[in-house]
């Protein structure tokens, strides 16, 4: 009999199998987001020693932006070197950003584009799972970025936990996990990490909410304020979840036509919920048409819902006929509210 024992687990990898159970994931295609960075390479080495025997492969997908120029390309060979240490398959996508798009335009153009890359990956290598390191911390961000820009309850959520990214599921299992935490399992490992300097550059606002603002409010008014705004995180999704199945038995009841460029609903069905609700039930129908909704903020939605309200109370003070961002035109004939995509201008009635 041998007396070869499995070496102890650390506690961070303790936790991301309860957080993610690796028999869940054993014969499954993985991809793992590794930039290089200390979060992303603290996922990949715990997951790579919780993988069990099985069918499935733990790939690393590292997406090189150009932005940096050698340290780029560093980033990238650090992350092939770290997986021939661990014996594991690399996935490279090299990416092409404008540097001119600005400081939020080049952070929204280099996020789409990686998640595009990922997802071409995704599908190409059949992965059933991508797996991003954010953490906790990460969510306190969003949270309070979202706040700062402005934000509905939705928002006020946070990032899910999983959501469909093409073929695959996007899948954050780090989200209740503190930075710190990955930085001592690091510690513990003896694991050196890149570090991306432009994450210090203070002209982004996701940095001086991080290094600025999240320090001044725990220092000044709430030492325990990312915690805070993980239970704001936490209640939102719970009160989204019940509002989805509200908006769901209210689209099923009030659409009379989908089709691939309009919609036709109910205008009496539609009208007689709560305006939060019927907003909700908007939006709903703009996601499922794949329209474009970040130019849809808090005015559009009401100049909406203020069609539909003002008709009903047969008012004739508001428009019958309106175009929103995207080119997409809200009209009510009759007892229905048609909206639809139209490259045709028009003047309001």
């Amino acid at each position: 009999m041998s007396d070869k024992r499995e070496p102890p687990l650390y506690p961070f990898e303790t936790r991301l199998a309860a957080s993610w159970p690796p028999e869940d994931w054993k014969d499954l295609t993985v991809l793992v987001a590794v930039s290089g960075g200390g979060d992303s390479v603290a996922l990949l080495r715990g997951l790579a020693a919780l993988k069990l025997p099985g069918e499935g492969r733990l790939i690393a997908a590292h997406v090189n932006h150009k932005l940096r120029g050698a340290d780029s390309d560093a980033d990238q060979a650090f992350v092939q070197q770290l997986c021939r240490q661990v014996e594991l398959a690399c996935e490279v996508a090299t990416v092409t950003v404008d540097p001119t798009a600005g400081s939020q335009g080049i952070e929204a153009t280099a996020r789409r584009v990686r998640y595009a890359a990922m997802e071409e990956m995704a599908g190409r290598l059949g992965a059933r799972f991508v797996v991003t390191a954010h953490t906790a911390d990460d969510q306190a961000e969003t949270i309070l970025h979202r706040i700062l820009r402005g934000t509905g309850i939705r928002g006020l959520s946070g990032m899910s936990r999983s959501r469909r990214l093409g073929p695959a599921t996007l899948l954050r299992p780090l989200l209740g996990t503190a930075r710190a935490e990955l930085a001592a399992y690091l510690r513990d490992r003896q694991q050196p990490f890149r570090t991306d300097v432009s994450n210090y550059d203070v002209r982004f606002t996701r940095n001086r909410i991080r290094k600025e603002l999240l320090p001044r409010l725990a220092a000044h008014y709430n030492p325990t304020i990312v915690d805070a705004l993980l239970r704001l995180g936490e209640l939102a999704g719970e009160s989204q979840s019940l509002i989805d199945v509200m908006v769901c038995d209210v689209a099923q009841r009030c659409l009379r036509h989908v089709g691939r460029d309009e919609v036709r609903l109910d205008l009496n069905i539609l009208a007689a919920q709560p305006l939060h609700l019927v907003r909700e039930v908007l939006m709903e129908v703009w996601r499922q048409q794949g329209w474009p909704l970040v130019a849809m903020g808090f005015a559009e939605w009401g100049l909406l819902a203020a069609m539909i309200s003002a008709t009903t109370k047969q008012s004739t003070d508001g428009p019958r006929k309106r175009m929103f961002p995207g080119a997409i035109v809200a009209e009510i004939r009759e007892d229905a509210l048609y909206v639809r995509l139209s490259s045709l201008t028009f003047h309001q009635t």
